[in-house]
């Protein structure tokens, strides 16, 4: 097994023995769709009218919820000192990293999103549209939230500061994507805003390995 590929399998598995992993992910995206419903009213028009924004806002902030995770745990237990002191590729170090974050955390909200869409009124194609805008979308959201959390590792008591970095650069990734899932439950065009999803992730392909490597050698050296 290649190294990269071993810290890829143990990130995946550690990121289920670290604080719950996956489950606590995706009981985070269930109460934010539960509360919102509550605080609106029974009104199941409007609830399947803002299905695709809810279910769309839940998985972006259960997202959220490990991303500190991403460099933390590495730098409390040293790791992190022998992975910047290592022959790998640093930036191909945090990609994988990276990958491992998408597969133990967006790969289960994305397979919960049909039955959590119930909730919210909606039907069998308006969520498999919305699953689908997630998972052209998520992959930007880890990857620029990867840059946020190199900084926040960085920085005294940085995880205070993580959502305030990676909010603002999540916010295009959720317009489009609830655009892209609307554009589809109306049969109107949905090529051109799910592109746009498709190009932010591999703009955050490019640009998120880079950056939080550049951000760790910068903080850690």
């Amino acid at each position: 097994m290649s190294p990269l590929a071993a810290l890829i399998q143990r990130d995946i598995r550690l990121s289920w023995r670290v604080g719950g992993g996956a489950a606590i992910g995706v009981l985070f995206f269930l109460s934010v769709v539960v509360l919102i419903p509550f605080a609106l009213g029974p009104d199941l028009a409007l609830l399947r009218k803002i299905g695709p924004a809810i279910l769309w806002l839940g998985a972006l902030l259960a997202s959220l919820l490990t991303l500190d995770r991403l460099f933390l745990a590495d730098a409390e237990d040293g790791s992190l000192d022998l992975i910047l002191s290592s022959r790998n590729s640093l930036e191909l170090v945090c990609l994988a990293k990276a990958l491992a974050h998408w597969l133990a955390s967006s790969i289960p909200l994305i397979a919960a999103a049909p039955i959590i869409g119930l909730l919210v009124n909606l039907e069998g194609g308006a969520t498999a549209a919305v699953m689908l805008t997630l998972l052209a979308g998520t992959p930007a959201l880890t990857l620029t939230g990867m840059i946020g959390a190199a900084l926040a590792v960085t920085l005294r008591r940085g995880g205070l500061l993580l959502p305030l970095l990676v909010l603002p650069l999540s916010i295009p990734v959720l317009i489009f994507g609830v655009i892209a899932a609307n554009a589809a439950i109306a049969g109107e065009g949905f090529a051109a805003p799910l592109s746009v999803l498709c190009a932010l992730s591999l703009l955050g392909l490019v640009i998120g390995p880079v950056a939080a490597a550049a951000s760790l050698r910068q903080g850690l050296d």
